[in-house]
């Protein structure tokens, strides 16, 4: 299999893994059930539109940042598995992520009429472990226009995913239900628990070359 194709093929999975797209049906089911149908499109639309931004932003500033602090792209990348691996531990137990939002926020959003900041892009779609992907992918496709164009492909896939998902949540919910919601994201789980372990490894062999530890 070609490299560029393999590579694609990963962005492509960790990003719709780590929005995770029908997890966010139930969430938005839940905190716009009082609203008129139009609200729900507008702030499902924003929500998307901002969360692209987030993402961009990091995307183009995040290296310079991390060059800036004097992180290492292999101290980021093994930063960034755990905090994928912590995600991928709270889909594969069906508990809320911390890594995503704290209980504090999620109770402060029900209180919020405007919701498509918070908690829609920040944290659920745009979140850490959004961020962190997002700079580990860009890193990893420096220098490379077709690697790059790979990753903001499959991000914009990503949020078109997230989108369909969000506007057409009441349908979602109806045929699946919460039972076939919880299976696909303990299947991603497991999905995001490997890719996970594999930016750690990534980064422990670039930091054992940079080192001396393999020749």
């Amino acid at each position: 299999m070609p490299a560029i194709l393999t590579f694609t093929i990963s962005a492509f999975v960790t990003f719709i893994t780590i929005i995770d797209p029908v997890g966010l049906a139930p969430v938005v089911v839940g905190l716009t059930s009082h609203m008129s149908n139009e609200q729900r499109k507008t702030i499902i639309t924003r929500s998307i539109v901002i969360s692209a931004g987030i993402i961009a932003f990091f995307a183009v500033v995040g290296r310079f940042i991390l060059d800036r602090l004097g992180i290492s792209l292999y101290a980021f990348n093994i930063a960034g598995g755990v905090l994928l691996f912590l995600v991928a531990i709270d889909m594969l137990f069906g508990r809320p992520s911390g890594a995503r939002e704290t209980k504090e926020e999620e109770d402060e959003a029900m209180t919020r009429e405007d919701i498509s900041v918070f908690p829609l892009a920040i944290p659920m779609i745009a979140g850490p472990g959004t961020i962190a992907t997002t700079i580990l992918y860009v890193g990893r496709a420096m220098f490379h226009p077709l690697e790059l164009l790979a990753v903001s492909l499959s991000i914009l896939c990503a949020l078109f995913l997230a989108w369909l998902a969000m506007r057409g949540s009441s349908w979602l919910m109806q045929k699946v239900g919460r039972t076939g919601i919880m299976v696909v994201s303990r299947i991603l789980g497991i999905l995001l628990a490997a890719l996970a372990i594999q930016f750690m490894l990534d980064g422990l062999h670039s930091f054992a070359l940079e080192t001396g530890f393999l020749h």
